[in-house]
């Protein structure tokens, strides 16, 4: 009777058109794979080894050969049909030692955090002293021209605090980050210093790739993060400027070594009806070198492992083959990615469904979607399943940057969407680590990620 109140109604409001679904069924399914996942399951284990024995995984270091060879052994021991490794290019940049930077004035000199941005040049061995001028955006460095020449340049444009979605105040900000030594450059400044994306004060500087785009040789400066206090203490003391004199001294030891090799791991399971439609889970192996990447991407990669090893466990045989895939290089280059996508392309596998942790591992609240409208109408018909679970945004737009390439106008891209307020306090920071994670937060992300798959392997996609 429930099963046949939940069909009428979902029919009356036009969100079910044909096709029905076993309510009973899916729901009895999706409470074993979560009591499997909180029970039994090996996503925080694998990670706790990820973040604490390997460490971070910037593309072409030592951790990241580390952290193949890990994933391939740990999905090699699942039982899967197949496991193997997708050779792509990758960059090459290394830190080098740790970063100095202070703020000089007449009564003395004031030790600030910052980290070199992914990418950057170095500064000369001797560092950097400059004045400062700061800004609010690239148009306003476009429009001071010249007069930003000789000058390191501030960036100081906060997340906006007011957008309850993080990951948009995050998108509201980043150009600084990406685009602010290639606009600055041109201009003749010296370096730049940008505001860390985080909506928390505190002193840890957050680093993220930058790019100086068709910028020539001599106009490629030297780029840093600086953390949210110490661009509250410039900042103060940029607005006393007529009674404190006031420079900035900057020195870092970066450098941007040749193309290297790194790989996606991937393993799947054949698909026992339609072998030839895919349905891929993943994240991103990679990470910045600050910390050990726990919340970015290292949570990602233990849950959509996490998703094959409770199909295997519970006797799920799917109908279409289960793909997982570490994609490799997503901090500063997607060439894992992209290289995924072309040879997906080039074999003209079709994927129908493609998911994506990379939010952290945070308490799960939904998905976001990009696909056609049946099938968002289809995956909000089965919203009922998840909410006992408390999962309850089902929103249009969502994926990753490791799956958008294979984004194509008959599949379903989706990304997990964890709860957010903390991620920035972590995201690229040296706080990413496994201590930051919360074991039964990341077991719920697992469970709700294969929980969606489930369906979809189930229903097809429209």
């Amino acid at each position: 009777m429930k099963k046949n109140i939940l069909f009428i109604t979902l029919l009356i409001t036009g969100i079910v058109s044909a096709q029905t679904y076993d309510f009973e069924a899916d729901s009895i399914q999706i409470r074993k794979i979560y009591t499997e996942a909180l029970t039994k399951g090996k996503s925080y284990d694998w990670l706790n080894y990820l973040s604490n024995q390997i460490g971070a995984r910037l593309a072409g270091s030592e951790g990241d050969k580390k952290a193949v060879a890990w994933g391939k052994a740990e999905l090699e021991k699942l039982g899967l049909d197949k496991v193997w490794l997708q050779e792509v290019t990758v960059p090459h940049w290394v830190r080098g030692e740790k970063e100095e930077a202070h703020i000089i004035t007449q009564y003395g000199n004031f030790n600030v955090d910052v980290c070199a941005l992914g990418s950057s040049i170095a500064t000369p061995n001797e560092g950097i002293t400059a004045e400062v001028i700061e800004v609010q955006s690239l148009e306003e460095v476009e429009k001071l021209g010249e007069k930003v020449k000789g000058k390191i340049v501030f960036y100081n444009r906060p997340m906006p605090a007011e957008k309850i979605e993080t990951m948009q105040a995050y998108g509201a900000s980043v150009d600084q980050r990406y685009s602010g030594a290639r606009v600055a450059g041109k201009y003749g400044a010296v370096a730049v210093i940008v505001r860390s994306m985080n909506l928390k004060i505190d002193n840890y500087p957050h680093t993220g790739t930058m790019s100086y785009g068709d910028n020539k040789e001599n106009e490629k400066i030297p780029a840093a993060a600086i953390s949210t206090n110490g661009a509250e203490l410039l900042n103060r003391m940029l607005k006393e400027s007529d009674k404190i004199d006031i420079k900035f001294f900057l020195k870092q030891h970066c450098k941007n070594l040749p193309d290297t090799v790194s790989y996606n791991v991937i393993g799947e399971i054949k698909g026992r009806e339609f072998p030839n439609e895919i349905m891929v889970v993943g994240g991103h192996l990679d990470s910045w070198d600050l910390g050990d990447g726990s919340h970015d991407d290292g949570a990602g990669i233990v849950q959509s492992m996490e998703v094959l090893r409770m199909f295997k466990n519970l006797g799920i045989r799917p109908r279409r083959t289960l793909r997982v895939v570490l994609f490799a290089n997503e901090e500063n280059g997607l060439g894992g990615g992209k290289g995924y996508a072309a040879e997906a392309q080039k074999k003209n596998e079709k994927h129908i469904v493609a998911l994506e942790s990379d939010a952290g591992g945070f308490t799960p609240r939904g998905f976001g979607f990009t696909c056609n409208d049946k099938n968002f109408e289809q995956a909000v018909a089965w919203k009922n399943l998840f909410e006992p679970y408390n999962i309850h945004i089902f929103r249009r737009g969502g994926g990753g940057a490791d799956i958008n390439p294979l984004k194509k106008d008959d599949n379903v891209m989706i990304g997990l969407r964890p709860d957010s307020q903390r991620y920035f306090d972590y995201h690229h920071t040296a706080a990413d680590t496994f201590e930051a994670v919360n074991k039964r937060e990341l077991e719920l992300g697992a469970a709700t990620m294969a929980s969606i798959i489930y369906l979809f392997d189930k229903y097809g996609i429209k």
